[in-house]
């Protein structure tokens, strides 16, 4: 397994920042929300150069502070940049939470996840590809869609439900995808385990509905075989099986696939353990 999550100072170190946007809540009101975003050492040098962008969701009960405060995110990204072994990215750590409000129970977290769909693309995207130098020359639908194999998603528990959620309805603006210790809810809450072929079929139809084939995305997920949502992500990854012309399982780079499945013996739910995975998923990224 990856090691670069453990903290090892790095000289080149980049940096991250808070930005403050507007988006609307379940509730269709117009609230002020924020984000924070990490650029790599020398964003600010190098004026010409365009970024990938990572958009990393946080677990049931955070906020856009949860990946900094429980993990030396920074760390990472600094070390795996400096090393040259991910392409150059921007990751912005955002909320699907509206109001602050994260006390909803599971059911609420779920339309929480349902309603971000529409925030991600409508506000959250254009505020942040905006100010920062990404591959999208417009901060539109179209440049989104034109740049989309540059941009990934990915998220931990109920930033993994999120990340399927992304999978399902923003797959335009989206090539990469980073499910992490959750299933799919878009059926119901646990829909991985309680319908995996139908959540299955639900992927494979929003990929072919799309017009995309197995080289148009790439999803790395993982999990431990210790991990409380092990029981609900496994049978959903099994049940992808079904349809190889949509998800073509590998154990390698994206080379001869583009669906990777790491269950690893005895890990469990727990956001140390979840960076490692995020140090996993990041060099095998914008390569395709």
């Amino acid at each position: 397994m990856n090691e670069h999550y453990r903290y090892n100072d790095c000289k080149e170190r980049g940096r991250f920042e808070r930005l403050d946007y507007t988006a609307i809540n379940v509730k269709g009101e117009r609230i002020p929300k924020y984000c924070n975003v990490y650029t790599p050492y020398g964003y600010e040098e190098e004026t010409d150069k365009k970024y990938n962008i990572l958009y990393l969701m946080h677990g049931g009960g955070g906020n856009p502070d949860a990946w900094m405060d429980s993990c030396p995110l920074k760390n990472l990204f600094d070390n795996l940049h400096a090393e040259g072994l991910v392409e150059p990215t921007i990751v912005v750590l955002p909320t699907f939470y509206t109001d602050g409000n994260a006390s909803e129970g599971m059911a609420g977290q779920r339309e929480f996840t349902i309603n971000f769909q529409a925030e991600l693309v409508r506000d959250l995207m254009p505020a942040v590809e905006s100010h920062y130098r990404t591959y999208a020359e417009t901060a539109d639908e179209a440049g989104f869609k034109a740049s989309r194999m540059h941009r990934a998603f990915g998220g931990f528990s109920m930033g993994s439900v999120n990340t399927w959620m992304s999978f399902g309805h923003n797959l335009d603006y989206f090539a990469y995808f980073m499910p992490i210790s959750g299933d799919c809810w878009e059926l119901e809450q646990m829909g991985g385990n309680k319908q995996p072929e139908a959540t299955a079929k639900f992927l494979h139809d929003a990929a072919v509905n799309g017009g995309y084939t197995n080289r148009d995305f790439f999803i790395y997920a993982s999990t431990g075989t210790k991990d409380i949502a092990y029981e609900n992500l496994t049978p959903q990854m099994e049940a992808m099986k079904a349809f190889p012309d949509t998800f073509a399982f590998t154990e390698d780079d994206f080379t001869t696939g583009n669906v990777r499945y790491d269950a690893v013996p005895d890990y469990v739910h727990a956001y140390q353990l979840v960076f490692e995975y995020v140090g996993n998923s990041m060099p095998k990224f914008f390569k395709n």
